[in-house]
């Protein structure tokens, strides 16, 4: 049994395993509490004023310390990471290091892989605990296993060594290593794809031997993972890109099949902009940079037009109807732009406890309808019949309710303000299944239900792919290495407009 009373932080970990036989890719997303929709716009409100294009000195941290700490209060679990980062770097005078490992502690209670992925790197760097590399890499080792895609890009890369303890602190297990970062990738992990791409290009035994040659398919799937790494946002992919299309260091064993200074002009803008942004995606980059054989769209030179006709896009926003909630006082008010449901987590707690909105259970008699409590704010008593039809006065079982878009399951991906184009979507509407050809070139965004257990890893703007007329959709099992069926996705035309570069 668990020691409830040992500290995350001190939990007893395997030590880290760089021989382990196989690797299950796990998707983080699959495992964190559901994203409450008001606490997304917050966290996204207080990443926009984060944009590189503010100097840190013109920042409104105390801002965006306030939002995060909102968004976190609902259990946004990206929020509360970044409050513990906020707290770190000393953005709030009334908290530090040890607040920020309490608040990691917090989430890793929660189950957040990416809470041991920072209790490791705590760990690693002597931030709040007691520095211990050992530890660290237990840590990540857990992260990894759970499906944290950061740690599983780390460890992949340490594990790719040439011949094993040739390199101190590097480890050869090739077959764990590709797996790692091939999971790391297709959670939308860029950084994943650079040193993937040395272990696709040169096949090599377990040890890290290499047993071959490259080869024309070696080295196309090479660059595929490159490219795809740029759409992720890995600027060493570009940078990579850049120097094989315009300047290969070997032209007899290059990765491109003919050198084109013109796509590696392309990939050195964006490779500038990933370093100035690490935030960017380019979603769409097939759009205006698709691989050879591929004819590359003309192009004026100017900057923001390729980075803008390779960012992700979403329609104008509609403007909410008013709800029954908007219309009443707090703390049962909730505005217009959002809805609630339920979600079958009970508490017959005395308090709330965490900031959420908490109506009665079903089946109790009491019929008060959804309000807002704070974390610790004390759960009131109703009037309610007992088994034996008799009333008593007392407490009742709680159920927690989430807030969702008030759009109707409209497919609106978001994203922080600036990463994201809004363009008018084409009428009339336009879906297709995922074993469909593709009956319209233009920008598609693959879709599940609200509710569906990987909806936060598919609904996103960076699954978006700019598809020619004809190609075959992304299959999620084959593609994006996520156990889901195709018939549970479906993609939706978001855009038609062709590429205008000048």
């Amino acid at each position: 049994m668990p020691n409830d009373k040992v500290l995350p932080r001190n939990q007893s970990l395997p030590l880290f395993n760089p021989h382990v036989p196989d690797f299950i890719c796990e998707v983080e997303a699959s495992k964190v509490p559901p994203i409450d929709a008001q606490a997304e716009d917050w966290f996204f409100e207080a990443r926009a004023l984060e944009d590189p294009e503010i100097f840190v000195e013109d920042r409104d941290y105390k801002k965006i310390v306030a939002l995060t700490h909102q968004a976190a209060e609902r259990l946004h679990w990206k929020a509360m990471l970044n409050l513990a980062s906020l707290y770190v770097e000393g953005r709030d005078p009334l908290y530090g290091e040890e607040e920020a490992v309490q608040l990691v502690e917090k989430a890793m209670r929660l189950g957040i892989p990416a809470a041991y992925d920072r209790m490791g790197t705590y760990y690693a760097n002597g931030t709040g605990v007691n520095g211990d590399i050992t530890r660290a890499y237990a840590f990540w080792q857990k992260a990894a296993v759970m499906g944290n895609p950061q740690a599983m890009a780390f460890l992949g890369e340490k594990l790719r060594a040439g011949t094993d303890g040739a390199i101190p602190g590097y480890w050869a297990n090739i077959p764990v290593a590709i797996k790692m970062m091939a999971c790391a990738l297709s959670q939308g992990y860029g950084p994943a794809a650079f040193n993937l791409h040395y272990l696709y290009a040169i096949p090599r035994a377990a040890n890290g031997d290499e047993i071959g040659d490259r080869t024309p398919a070696t080295k196309q799937r090479a660059l595929n993972v490159l490219h795809e790494g740029v759409k992720f946002g890995c600027a060493e992919c570009a940078s990579a890109l850049a120097i094989e299309f315009g300047s290969p260091f070997d032209l007899a064993d290059m990765l491109a099949p003919y050198v084109d200074k013109a796509r590696g002009e392309r990939y050195a803008v964006l490779n500038r902009e990933l370093g100035f942004n690490p935030n960017a995606r380019f979603p769409n980059l097939d759009k205006v940079l698709p691989l050879p054989p591929a004819d590359l769209p003309p192009w004026n030179g100017d900057r923001d037009t390729l980075l803008h006709a390779a960012k992700g896009v979403r329609p104008p926003p509609a403007m909410p109807q008013p709800s029954a909630s908007s219309l009443l006082q707090k703390p049962y008010f909730l505005a217009a732009d959002y809805a609630l449901r339920p979600t079958g987590l009970h508490s017959d707690s005395p308090t709330a406890p965490f900031s959420a909105y908490w109506q009665p259970a079903k089946g109790q008699g009491v019929t008060e309808p959804a309000r807002l409590f704070s974390e610790g704010e004390a759960f009131r008593h109703f009037n309610v019949l007992d088994a034996d039809g008799k009333s008593r006065y007392g407490p009742v079982t709680w159920e927690q309710c989430l807030t969702i878009r008030h759009n109707h399951g409209a497919v609106e991906p978001r994203a922080a303000r600036g990463l994201l184009r809004e363009v008018a979507r084409p009428e009339p509407l336009l879906s297709c299944a995922c074993d469909q050809a593709c009956p319209v070139s233009g920008v598609w965004q693959p879709w599940v239900a609200a509710d569906h257990p990987l909806q936060a890893i598919v609904n996103q703007y960076w699954r978006q792919a700019w598809l020619n007329q004809g190609a075959p959709f992304p299959r999620p099992r084959r593609d994006w290495l996520l156990d889901l069926p195709d018939d549970e996705v479906t993609w939706h035309l978001m855009d038609v407009s062709l590429p205008d570069l000048g």
